[in-house]
């Protein structure tokens, strides 16, 4: 048994391990065992840069339920992996190469897509060490990559079968066009601002009538392109509107009035144009009603030969002189100041154009049914919390096809090709023999059609592996909530159509990572936390512990310094009391030394009873991902039963009883330790493996057995003769300080029990009365006498009558109690000031208010006390 530092320090702890585990294969699958398997696959990150607190959260959970496995006996694969990130990655490259000096119109495909993969394998470098550094038990050996040869053959089947099965389909879209950089951006390259409009209300004159309709629209110049007006079917105004026309202003188009419930009566004036070359909701509404789509915009951003007179002009010059046009012809009403969000070019910071282009689909009706049979079956997929099934089922009953190429060159290439003479496409897993006569769509997948297929792309499919038929499905898929749509949907429908399977058993929903005032982390807030400069601070454990301990499954997290402090706080105290446990057991005594059959005390029975009821409750939370409420039970476990009392009452045996009384309770102590350390292993990896290494050498706690309840060392009498004596003592000492009479001075202590049964369980173990209370004199009886200045608590089963003289001059201590009083008295009137304060409440950060009431509902309790003591006192 090795000696343990005196001091607790992470960085010391933490050195060395992780790289030691990944050398000795202990978190490699053995595809070949007989042991049942378990698998989780990691949420690939971007290849984009740093992991962030939401990172961090994600894998600790992971990791925290593949530890537990494995020790439990599973043969575990925790599968590592990263994402190409198409668009982001490519955007990021871009900028660097900028940097540079290198324009991005400078390179071919191919030389651009040098410098990513020069990218991909810095960014990855750095991944790899952040997983480590969290203690993530990976098995590299298998580490998968979205754009690999493998995944890449994967993602070209699944798209060649979907096409062949009539769900894939060429047809238009509007996509986010940067008229700057001529380049179609992907809704997270578009960053969305606040800034001063107008809104133009411009009449629309019925055919044949001198009736008009009232529309306002932002985007005037879109008007060229408009095929229709539409008026909700319930408008009183409108309905007899329906069905005719209206003529165009300025381009004398005849426009038909058609009718939708989409439209809000309540905005604006009910009435709206309808542009579906240049509006996706407008472009929803327009294959509705089968309109058809006018692009008048160019990529550049100017107006086409379809814009009649304002051909060539820049998009907001022709705001500028069509707006004119229209005033002078009579047919602008008001422009009235407007604020609206509009999404700006994340690359050139150009404003967005919807923008009408021809794309690739998913036809999502077929997938979606499928799915939505299947969560009605045995195969159906359990999310937790479940409510987040509701969630998922309103989304796929009202799914839109999915868009899944992208104008990019980083990314799945397209499978489809193009007859450079007939135009004629093909599309197959690999390239027309004839290759020189083909051309390749240019165009990319979108990152989540890869993203779709990684619980079985990452396990060897197509080829029928060994991984396949053991690991998958996967056992349990963790996530946040924000991404059910993105990826937890598209992962479930993508399983079942390719593998006849669901792709995993559960999927367990976290929330977000919130700062202390209850923001979301934001690069615009600055607020985010970088996990390392955590570990750096307090450890990787006491981090780990924080962000799987501090909530409950579905909802957000609220980062604190302050908690990470108190986790810290945690170990150090586990760190003490395994030191001090160790010492006492001494390094001649071995795991192999226990033995628990012998005469235990009332303190052995106990924490040996405690543990058995932590062991279950621990397993079976755990085992439906109630962290928050393991790390309540092994907190109150460790921190109260085991260190605060039962290592304290171990101090009598080791110091005054039997070579037997020793025995034991070196016996006792060492196996309770053992139980917590396999407990705490999944949350705190690397101080857990540091004391175990102590006790059990080069052995590493990685590998070891799961705790499991011993029912013979049940004994319940225990707990409620200890809950007596607990109780007995914390009323002794709690009087002792409302008196301010220090431990170290004795002090008369009378018990009055009536039930001779426990009478007599407290007299036998009356040793531990007198080793935390000093009593004077210790008096237990049937009945006691109550002098007149005697203090007397009640608590379950017994009296405990304190006799206060010669302890305290009640006078001085009704005078100090006044002077407290008043300090109390004080500081309840300058916080309730604050908070009556309409103004204060209403302005001041929600975390400030928050700590004055806490402030308030303090002083209160404290007054409380303080009057309710003098009340007693003034008695005497």
């Amino acid at each position: 048994m090795k000696e343990m530092s005196t001091k607790y320090n992470p960085q010391e702890v933490e050195r060395g391990k992780y790289n030691e585990w990944v050398e000795k294969g202990y978190f490699e699958a053995e595809v070949n065992s007989n042991k049942p398997p378990f698998s989780i696959v990691i949420p690939p990150p971007n290849v984009t840069g740093k992991l962030h607190l939401g990172h961090a959260w994600d894998t600790t959970l992971q990791d925290i339920i593949t530890r537990m496995k494995r020790m439990q006996g599973y043969d575990v694969l925790y599968l590592p992996g990263m994402d190409h990130a198409g668009i982001a990655t490519q955007a990021r490259v871009a900028g660097r190469l900028r940097e540079e000096g290198i324009k991005l119109s400078d390179l071919t495909r191919e030389e651009f897509l040098d410098h990513a993969w020069n990218w991909k394998e810095e960014y990855a470098s750095h991944i790899r060490d952040q997983w480590a550094k969290v203690g993530l038990g990976l098995d590299y050996s298998r580490e998968r990559f979205t754009l690999d040869k493998g995944l890449s053959k994967a993602v070209r089947k699944v798209f060649v079968d979907l096409y062949n099965k009539g769900l894939i389909y060429r047809g238009e879209y509007i996509i986010n066009w940067d008229p700057e950089t001529k380049t179609a951006l992907s809704d997270i390259e578009v960053i969305h601002k606040e800034i001063e409009g107008n809104f133009y209300h411009i009449k629309y004159e019925l055919e044949d009538s001198s009736e008009f309709l009232e529309i306002a629209t932002t985007r005037p110049e879109t008007m060229l392109g408009d095929t229709a007006v539409v008026v909700n079917p319930n408008d009183e105004r409108y309905k007899h509107l329906i069905g005719k026309n209206v003529i165009l202003p300025i381009v004398g188009r005849k426009l038909p009035i058609i009718s939708d419930e989409y439209v809000d009566m309540e905005f604006g004036t009910g009435a709206m144009k309808v542009t579906p070359a240049h509006d996706p909701n407008d472009f929803d509404l327009g294959n509705t009603h089968d309109l058809e789509r006018i692009n008048v915009l160019n990529e550049d951003g100017s107006i086409n030969e379809l814009g009649g007179k304002y051909v060539g002009m820049d998009r907001f010059e022709c705001r500028k002189v069509l707006v004119e046009d229209l005033k002078e012809e009579g047919f602008l009403i008001d422009i009235k100041k407007h604020i609206h969000s509009v999404g700006h070019s994340e690359r050139s910071n150009a404003i967005v154009e919807p923008f009408l282009s021809t794309q690739w689909f998913v036809k999502m009706e077929p997938l979606a049914k499928m799915t939505l049979d299947n969560q009605k079956t045995d195969n159906r997929v359990n999310f937790v919390p479940n409510r987040f099934e509701g969630t998922f089922n309103r989304w796929m009953e009202n799914i839109h096809d999915w868009v899944i190429s992208r104008q990019l060159w980083w990314g799945h290439q397209i499978p489809a090709w193009y007859h450079n003479e007939t135009g004629e496409m093909y599309v197959g897993m690999e390239a027309p023999e004839d290759k020189e006569n083909w051309t390749q769509d240019a165009d990319v997948l979108d990152t989540w059609f890869s993203s779709a297929l990684w619980p079985f792309s990452t396990m060897g499919w197509p080829e029928d592996t060994k991984e396949l038929e053991k690991f998958y499905p996967t056992s349990v898929l963790v996530t946040g909530y924000d991404i059910i749509f993105f990826w937890v949907a598209r992962m479930i429908f993508s399983g079942l159509e390719h593998t006849g399977k669901h792709p995993f058993s559960d999927v367990l929903l976290h929330g977000l990572v919130r700062d202390e005032q209850n923001r979301k982390m934001s690069k615009s807030l600055d607020n985010g936390v970088d996990p390392m400069d955590v570990i750096d601070s307090y450890g990787a454990d006491a981090m780990r512990y924080f962000l799987s301990t501090g909530t409950t499954p579905g909802q957000d997290l609220r980062y604190s310094d302050k908690k990470v402090e108190s986790v810290w706080n945690f170990i150090n105290k586990i760190w003490n009391a395994s030191r001090f446990a160790l010492m006492n057991i001494g390094p001649e005594f071995k795991m192999a030394n226990i033995d628990l059959t012998q005469e235990k005390s009332l303190a052995d029975k106990w924490i040996l009873t405690r543990l058995n009821e932590t062991i279950t409750e621990v397993t079976r939370l755990s085992e439906i991902y109630e962290f928050g409420e393991v790390g309540r039970i092994l907190y109150h476990f460790i921190w109260d039963d085991f260190c605060d009392w039962y290592i304290e009452m171990a101090k009598l045996p080791m110091t005054e009883g039997t070579a037997e009384q020793k025995a034991m309770t070196r016996s006792v102590l060492l196996y309770t330790l053992d139980k917590i350390l396999k407990m705490l292993h999944p949350f705190m990896p690397f101080v857990t493996e540091e004391i175990y290494q102590t006790i059990e050498g080069d052995r590493s706690i990685v590998v070891s057995e799961w705790p499991t309840v011993k029912e013979e060392l049940t004994d319940n009498d225990s707990k409620e003769t200890m809950a007596l004596l607990v109780d007995i003592i914390k009323s002794v000492r709690q009087t002792r300080n409302e008196v301010n009479t220090p431990l170290s001075k004795p002090i008369d202590i009378k018990i009055e029990v009536k039930n001779e049964l426990k009478r007599n369980l407290i007299e036998e173990n009356k040793h531990y009365i007198e080793r935390f209370t000093n009593p004077k004199s210790l008096e237990i009886n049937e009945t006691v006498a109550a002098d007149d200045d005697s203090k007397t608590s009640v608590v379950s089963g017994a009296k405990v009558v304190l006799p206060l003289s010669g302890l305290i001059n009640i006078k001085d201590e009704i005078a100090r109690l006044e002077k407290e009083q008043n300090r109390l008295t004080g500081e309840l009137k300058r916080v309730n000031g604050k908070l009556s304060n309409e103004k204060f409440v209403a302005n001041a950060p929600d975390a400030v208010v928050a700590a004055e009431k806490e402030k308030q509902a303090s002083y209160q309790a404290q007054y409380d006390d303080v009057t309710a003591r003098l009340e007693e006192l003034r008695g005497k």
